[in-house]
């Protein structure tokens, strides 16, 4: 098992400068997710990132998104391995490449322990070796549907040096979630120049620090738990008690809070540490919450 099997066709996407990451799509009824989308398209956002947890299957939701609009990227942040088999990951990245040409983006990732033992039921163990078999056998298996005539465009969800190698090699480039431009100048060094490296970056449009703190908390506790995180959250220099109590430090660099200009500026450092694509999240109070008057103050950066 190694990482060094010759790539498939995976060239870089372009997925503009800024991108929407959200899972709040999910809330939407079905009937209502066409006039959200394409109001996200008429801001001028070219790439909707959305997660896999216990909403709406990846890519169900992928073609409501590309159905309902003309330009407008799906990208998968991240579809599970465990949730489906290689030969069913693959299927369901060519048939969405081949029916959408060029608009889907397949984000992949191992997902987290909690989530496959306790949910998909399965075992979660070496997740790299488990990620190497896995691109393994879905570059064997057989496609008997229409071949895609455009490109096919794959990312890993990736944090620490190994993943970024393996994404460097075996993909179209990484989609790293709550991390630092720290860590972005990083994972650009260890992916090279021809490889997308697309951050996720969580906001708050609210400049009271302890309104702003409280909500970024409440968003990241989630994250801080969970051993993939904390784990690259130390690589980056934070300790095991920020990490737990969630110090003021931690949050300021994970969670962008504050003006529009100030959101600019932290999106900005993300693009000078050699992000071509940075993924905002809008975090709200209400977890569940569309934000939407927030998608439109941010789209003025698009301008």
């Amino acid at each position: 098992m190694s990482n060094d099997k010759a790539p498939q066709n995976h060239p870089k996407p372009d997925l503009g400068r800024i991108g929407l990451w959200s899972g709040s799509l999910d809330g939407v009824p079905g009937s209502k997710v066409r006039d959200v989308v394409q109001e996200i398209e008429g801001l001028g956002f070219g790439t909707y990132w959305y997660p896999e947890t216990v909403g709406r299957e990846a890519f169900v939701n992928a073609a409501m998104i590309l159905s309902s609009s003309t330009k407008l990227k799906a990208a998968t942040g991240i579809a599970s391995i465990a949730a489906r088999t290689a030969m069913a990951m693959q299927a369901g990245w060519k048939a969405l490449s081949e029916a959408y040409p060029g608009r889907f983006v397949l984000g992949m990732g191992v997902s987290h322990g909690h989530m496959v033992t306790k949910l998909h039921k399965s075992p979660y163990e070496k997740p790299y070796s488990t990620m190497v078999e896995y691109l393994d056998n879905m570059d064997s298996v057989p496609y008997f549907g229409v071949a895609p005539s455009g490109p096919l465009y794959r990312v890993l969800a990736a944090l620490g040096p190994k993943m970024l190698e393996l994404s460097r090699d075996r993909t179209s480039g990484a989609h790293p979630y709550f991390t630092t431009p720290e860590h972005t100048a990083e994972a650009r060094s260890i992916l090279g120049p021809d490889k997308l490296l697309a951050p996720e970056q969580m906001v708050i449009f609210e400049t009271n620090a302890d309104k702003a703190r409280e909500t970024a908390r409440k968003n990241m506790s989630v994250y801080t738990r969970l051993p993939n995180y904390a784990n690259n959250l130390i690589r980056l220099g934070f300790s095991a008690d920020e990490i737990k109590e969630q110090s003021d430090r931690l949050v300021d660099e994970i969670v962008c809070w504050g003006t529009l200009d100030k959101i600019a500026a932290r999106i900005k450092e993300h693009h000078d540490a050699g992000a071509d694509h940075v993924c905002v999240q809008v975090l709200m109070h209400d977890g569940k919450a569309l934000p939407m008057a927030a998608w439109r103050e941010l789209s003025t950066l698009l301008k």
